[in-house]
This record gives C-alpha cells, sequence and structure tokens, in this order.
C-alpha cells in the first residue's frame, strides 16, 4: 500500500494504491520465471552451439542456466528482470519480519530466529544480484560464489521459516495461513530435493567425461560453458 499527498490531513490516512499481497508475490516471482524462460528460449534458437558446447564434443541438448545468462542479449534480459524482481524481496523480506515480530513479541528465542530469517533472506537476494551481474563469462570464481551463497542462505531460510510457521501453527492459523504453511513444506523438500540432485550431477560431471546428461566441462577460453548445478534450476 502506498501513500502520496493529499489535500487535508484525513485524506493522508487514505491508501493510494491497494495492491493484494498475493498479487504482489506472484508478480515477483513471474519477473525471474519469464526472464529465465525468455533466456533459454533465445539461447537455443540463435545461440545454440555456443550455449550447449562441451569440451568432450558430446551431445548437449539443453543449455544450463549459467550458459543461457551469459550470452547476449539474454545477460541483458536476465538482469532486467532479476533488477526487478530482487526490489520487491527486500521488501517481501522486512514485510515477514514485521509479522513475525509481532507474533512472537514474548517469545525472545523465537523472535532471534525471525531476525535469523530476515538475515538469510537479505543475503539470498544478495547472492542472486551478485550471480546474475557478474556473470561466469566474466569472473567465473565469483559467479560461482554468489551461487553457492544463494543456494545455501535460500535453504537455510525456508529451512527457518518452516520452523517458524509450525509454531505459529500450535497457536493460531487461519485456514489462508494454514495452506500457506503447507506449501512452505513442500517447496522445502522440493528444493532439498533438487539440490541433491543437482549436487550429484555436479559432481558427476566433473568427476567423469562420458556420454550423456552429465556433460558440461568448460574450455579453459569458454569459461561460461561451465554447468554448475544451477543448471537444473533456481530457489524464489
Amino acid at each position: 500500500m502506498l501513500q502520496g499527498p493529499y489535500g487535508s490531513l484525513g485524506d493522508r490516512e487514505k491508501p493510494l494504491i491497494r495492491l493484494p499481497f498475493t498479487d504482489f508475490a506472484v508478480g515477483t516471482v513471474l519477473l525471474a520465471l519469464t526472464g529465465l524462460i525468455a533466456c533459454i528460449v533465445i539461447s537455443l534458437m540463435i545461440h545454440f552451439d555456443e550455449s550447449t558446447y562441451t569440451h568432450c564434443q558430446v551431445p548437449n541438448y539443453l543449455p544450463s542456466i549459467s550458459a543461457s545468462i551469459s550470452l547476449v542479449p539474454e545477460r541483458y534480459i536476465w538482469r532486467f528482470c532479476i533488477g526487478l524482481h530482487s526490489a520487491p524481496r527486500f521488501l517481501v523480506a522486512a514485510v515477514y519480519f514485521c509479522f513475525y515480530r509481532g507474533r512472537f513479541a514474548k517469545s525472545f528465542p523465537d523472535l532471534a530466529l525471525s531476525g535469523l530469517a530476515l538475515i538469510t533472506a537479505i543475503v539470498e537476494n544478495v547472492g542472486l544480484l551478485l550471480l546474475t551481474y557478474v556473470s561466469s563469462t566474466e569472473t567465473y570464481s565469483v559467479h560461482k560464489n554468489g551461487f553457492i551463497t544463494f543456494i545455501a542462505s535460500s535453504l537455510l531460510h525456508m529451512l527457518i521459516t518452516c520452523r517458524l510457521w509450525q509454531v505459529i501453527k500450535k497457536f493460531s492459523l487461519n485456514p489462508e495461513e494454514l495452506v500457506s504453511f503447507r506449501w512452505k513444506v513442500r517447496l522445502f523438500v522440493f528444493n532439498v530435493s533438487c539440490c541433491l540432485i543437482a549436487a550429484y550431477f555436479f559432481r558427476r560431471h566433473n568427476k567423469y567425461c562420458e556420454p550423456g546428461i552429465f556433460h558440461r566441462v568448460a574450455n579453459p577460453s569458454q569459461s561460461f560453458l561451465l554447468k554448475d548445478s544451477s543448471s537444473l534450476g533456481l530457489d524464489i
């Protein structure tokens, strides 16, 4: 809800714009999803060879995310979408912290956990911005560390969130909040599963040079083609 200048003092208390939180959250998520799909489609259409190249010279049918967002114009599309996507995420993190602070005002351990949830949400968003604006073609080590920071803080934030909502569920939970809690748990399990699978593929393609879906080892002159675990998806 945004407020702007009005003629009288009473008018100043009226909302200028009212936007449902659900619509705000869905719109924020769609920014990243739309950018990702656009980058992959463009890579397949005009940069197929560059985005699927492997030094082992084996077939590779889809580009990794890192490869897709490192080419031009995909790089700029991705940065534009993530730039718009990230600003609301900082706001959402603050809104959730205010919500938790109201619920756990008399419980210091849970209140401290709420603060940790805020910190991990901020670190997660910073990691996403880092891996976005420093592509693997520019400085691969920075891009990789940004990705690791993003994944680690994302999973920790989701774990803390599930714990906090489990506490909330014991005392007061309306039907809408119950649905939200269940989806949070499901998404956490889904994301952990994806990360474990990604870690397996990442380790295997580095250890073996074999035909199939495990390939994506970088040529020294083409570091942006390195397939990392981000090729299996990102956590919003």
